[in-house]
């Protein structure tokens, strides 16, 4: 097995409350893998503790075949792991080309005298939007004014851009429009065919089970099971979910 990350017996509590239970998770190079759980299952914190927004209390964490300690989200983006929040991180006043950026803006120095390469960096969105299948109309445009499946489209046009190797998306089809969320389905796809690694964080197994290669369950904080696609049926695994939640 390839593995890209592996996090071994995770633990992880806030107050009395233990949000992780000893949980072992991994994915494996160019494999996505669909994370699933009812609220409170461990879904998001699991992941915060991946990319370095926590700090777990006990367990140990692989990228790539070595041991990290991530600090920030800042250390493991700059190993290639990407994150996209359901907010998407967007600022919904800046336009497309500035948004696509974010904190790694083309800078031209000459002397003492530095300035942003607009023309440059609008050149390459539009030819990083169109490499993934995606029809850019203006680069100008202000993210305010794209419905959510093109904001999700740029987020994981950024990250193919910017070489990413593990590209988490936290609910990445919530509030979408059936279209839209077959759109963002392709695209998924489209990262994995360029060798990106996805987890794909979410609630609703119909989304996550027609692109995951492996779905992963999580319940009160443990993980109760861990499937390839092929051998369950979407009812099954939400059985298993409702099962270890206590529904009858």
């Amino acid at each position: 097995m390839n593995l890209l990350v592996e996090m071994k017996n995770i633990k992880k509590s806030f107050g009395r409350v233990q949000a992780l239970k000893g949980v072992d998770f991994h994915v494996s190079r160019n494999e996505i893998v669909g994370l699933l759980g009812d609220n409170g299952a461990g879904k998001s914190t699991l992941i915060k503790i991946l990319v370095g927004y926590y700090q777990p209390d006990e367990g140990e964490i692989y990228f790539e075949g070595n041991k990290v300690s991530f600090k920030s989200p800042w250390q493991s983006r700059h190993l290639g792991i990407e994150t996209v929040y359901q907010d998407l991180a967007l600022v919904n006043l800046m336009p497309l080309w500035r948004n696509f950026f974010l904190g790694r803006e083309m800078v031209k120095r000459i002397g003492p005298f530095s300035w942003i390469e607009r023309r440059k960096m609008r050149k390459i969105v539009v030819d990083a939007m169109n490499d993934v299948g995606i029809s850019v109309r203006n680069p100008d445009e202000t993210v305010a004014f794209m419905s959510g499946g093109e904001r999700q489209a740029i987020a994981i046009a950024r990250a193919i851009h910017f070489g990413a190797k593990l590209l988490i998306l936290d609910e990445p089809t919530a509030a979408l429009s059936v279209g839209e969320t077959r759109r963002v389905l392709e695209h998924i796809e489209e990262a994995k065919k360029r060798g990106i690694s996805v987890i794909f964080i979410t609630h609703n197994i119909y989304h996550v089970y027609e692109v995951a290669d492996r779905l992963v369950l999580l319940e009160r904080g443990e993980k109760i099971g861990d499937y390839l696609r092929k051998d369950v049926t979407p009812q099954y695994i939400m059985d298993v979910i409702a099962a270890a939640a206590g529904v009858k």
